[in-house]
């Protein structure tokens, strides 16, 4: 079991990494699709690249758990313990870098959304491995994934305007038609 545990974690890397990337550049390859605009990057903004993790992420846990789900009591909290902490990765060392340097080359913009991937699934491993958590509520671990990425559909489309749903090349929030 624990083989296989690291195995499906390790696919879920590389498929969270492949993935993000792809949904980096497919808003504009699709010509700016509204169907694709919830789930890709519409904008360079830290929140749009926040997505590029979670969807696939979560994609990937709805796979993992056909398979290996049942094996692990804490398979949801951790799920959602582990996409979180990814997710809120991305800005917290985007704006601590940012803050540092004063500046993000690209090349580091890749190298914070890599290691929050490996850093969210690594935390969920260990989570599993140890077999310590108690999930009381497998449903409620769904229901939070769930409002998260409701959350951000509609801020794709209905943005605030705060930093962090800004593009910091262009000034604009979220989906502009």
């Amino acid at each position: 079991m624990k083989k296989l545990l690291k195995g499906w974690q390790i696919g879920g890397f590389i498929f969270t990494v492949v993935a993000g990337v792809i949904l980096h550049f497919l808003f504009d390859w699709t010509n700016k699709s509204v169907i694709v605009a919830p789930f890709s990057a519409v904008n360079e903004s830290i929140w749009e690249h926040m997505k590029l993790l979670f969807f696939p992420m979560l994609v990937f846990a709805f796979v993992e758990s056909g398979y290996i789900g049942k094996d692990y009591e804490s398979f949801w909290c951790t799920k959602l313990i582990g996409i979180v902490l990814g997710t809120v990765l991305i800005p917290v060392l985007y704006y601590t870098i940012n803050g540092v340097l004063g500046t993000t080359p690209d090349w580091v913009n890749i190298a914070i959304f890599v290691v929050s991937v490996a850093i969210g699934y690594l935390a969920e491993t260990l989570i599993l491995k140890k077999g310590n958590l108690s999930c009381k509520s497998p449903a409620g671990a769904i229901a939070v994934l769930i409002a998260v990425a409701i959350l951000f559909v509609v801020f794709t489309f209905a943005t605030p305007q705060i930093p962090i749903f800004q593009d910091p090349i262009t000034g604009t929030y979220g989906y502009q038609a």
